[in-house]
């Protein structure tokens, strides 16, 4: 019964958060045309509910520069400070309102990652699909990227395990917080987050 209730309220604030933040997605749009180019949204494949895979969006935050041999720079040399600025307000999120929307992702849930890290989870790990993945999610207000892979799958676990309304709405409530204190966003070291290697 409640994740019927919880279908239906993310389905309803999506709703109503893309109508609100239409003209914010525009503007958004526009800027990250103007300084990163085509295109303007981020497409990858992620894994979802029950381990289906869908396609994640966000908005682009890097730019497409290769080396001589065609190969992508490293992730440090292609993120601009626009792409800097897009992460740390948490704007390139905005189009996972869609993925909501649809039905392929929730408000709150354990977050949507690659792919390839499928065949590096234990069975304990795995069962973090067991939820629709979410924008936001129990590992991302205790520590986000600053925190362990092991640490994350461990929350995202504990998450599926206590599920209930009044935990969405606490971690909605301290994500707000994080996203205005800019808190956690990349790990130490990193731009973005070390991958997943199956042991860290």
């Amino acid at each position: 019964m409640q994740q019927r209730i919880k279908r239906i309220f993310d389905f309803m604030i999506a709703l109503i958060g893309i109508i609100i933040a239409s003209p914010i997605l525009l503007i958004v749009a526009i800027l990250v045309r103007l300084n990163l180019g085509a295109p303007i949204l981020f497409r990858q494949p992620r894994v979802g509910l029950n381990g289906e895979v869908f396609e994640m969006v966000k908005f682009r935050t890097m730019k497409d520069a290769k080396d001589a041999k065609g190969h992508l720079l490293p992730d440090d040399e292609r993120l601009t400070k626009f792409g800097q600025f897009l992460r740390q307000s948490s704007l390139d999120e905005l189009p996972e309102l869609f993925n909501v929307l649809k039905g392929d992702m929730s408000l709150v849930g354990p977050r949507p990652l690659l792919v390839e890290y499928l065949p590096l989870y234990s069975k304990e790990q795995m069962r973090r699909h067991e939820v629709r993945p979410g924008i936001t999610g129990y590992a991302q207000i205790n520590g986000r990227n600053n925190i362990s892979w092991a640490q994350k799958f461990e929350l995202d676990v504990y998450y599926v395990d206590n599920y209930r309304l009044s935990l969405d709405f606490k971690i909605l409530a301290q994500t707000v917080g994080k996203v205005l204190k800019q808190s956690d966003i990349s790990q130490e070291g990193h731009v973005t987050v070390e991958k997943f290697n199956g042991a860290n």
